[in-house]
């Protein structure tokens, strides 16, 4: 509903406005990342639940957290926001058929129909109804919404927050995961290498295809963070299975730095050296 609220129609109109940077930053999200995580799941000897749970995390769009960051790093907040409604949309049908690929390619399951449209449903109630419903709320009592959208920026976080903490703290009978620290330590480089590597390939692709350098932050940000409570949703509420949590717990735990810092260099480095300067 935070989305929901921050939106305009000139946020809808940006996507016309510069398709090319869309659709590279779109690309990259949606194809380029997964197939990346896809090559190194299959290339490690993780157990099939845990290759499952990297691919999933990749799977899913971004989100507020993600526009919060490029607003700090002076990127492209317009864009930002374009990408995490279209992908958010694209999303309700790209999750449940790769989800199905993917426990078909590690794990030789597969969903009947019902499964697939019981993951569709829930991707809609908690992720485009709620914008929806802060759309309208913004058009119809402005007021309200100025009021409300202060408030959720704190509370959303903080929930999610506590979410992270049960996740990592309670014990499997509790709702917890039960992540022990060699595990974080065993799957954090691959973390690592999977955000970084998306990262630095799709700056390369706004290199490529000439794209201005605020929207190249944009996408490094786009492409770095992922909305990690939708992934803990999949595996632990729909599929039902801790070991697939655990790498979107680890993901969660590093990647805002990650990406923050990573963003960061580039731009500052970038600007020193290229003599770069946002458009």
């Amino acid at each position: 509903m935070s989305l929901g609220l921050s939106l305009t129609k000139k946020d809808f109109s940006n996507i016309f406005a510069q398709p090319r940077s869309f659709a590279i930053g779109l690309f990259s999200q949606m194809i380029l990342l997964p197939f990346v995580a896809f090559l190194l799941m299959v290339a490690t000897d993780f157990s099939p639940e845990t290759k499952v749970g990297f691919i999933i995390i990749t799977l899913c769009p971004g989100g507020v957290t993600s526009n919060l960051v490029s607003f700090l790093l002076k990127g492209n907040v317009a864009l930002s926001i374009s990408l995490t409604i279209i992908n958010g949309i694209l999303c309700l049908f790209t999750i449940p058929l790769l989800v199905n690929f993917t426990l078909h390619y590690f794990m030789n399951e597969t969903k009947d129909i019902g499964f697939l449209l019981n993951i569709l449903v829930h991707l809609a109630l908690v992720t485009i109804i709620p914008a929806i419903i802060g759309v309208i709320i913004k058009d119809k009592l402005p007021k309200i919404a100025e009021k409300i959208e202060p408030v959720l920026k704190y509370i959303l976080p903080a929930m999610l927050f506590l979410i992270f903490m049960i996740k990592f703290f309670a014990d499997e009978s509790n709702g917890g995961t039960g992540l022990k620290t060699s595990e974080i330590w065993a799957q954090a480089p691959y973390v690592l290498f999977l955000n970084f590597a998306g990262m630095f390939l799709g700056f390369v692709l706004g290199i490529i295809f000439r794209i201005n350098f605020r929207n190249k932050i944009t996408i490094i940000v786009e492409v770095g963070l992922h909305n990690t409570a939708l992934a803990l949703l999949i595996c632990g509420n729909l599929l039902k299975n801790a070991d697939m949590q655990k790498p979107a717990i680890v993901y969660a735990m590093f990647t805002f730095f990650s990406t923050l810092i990573f963003a960061w260099l580039i731009r500052e480095g970038a600007k020193k050296l290229l003599n770069e300067k946002y458009e």
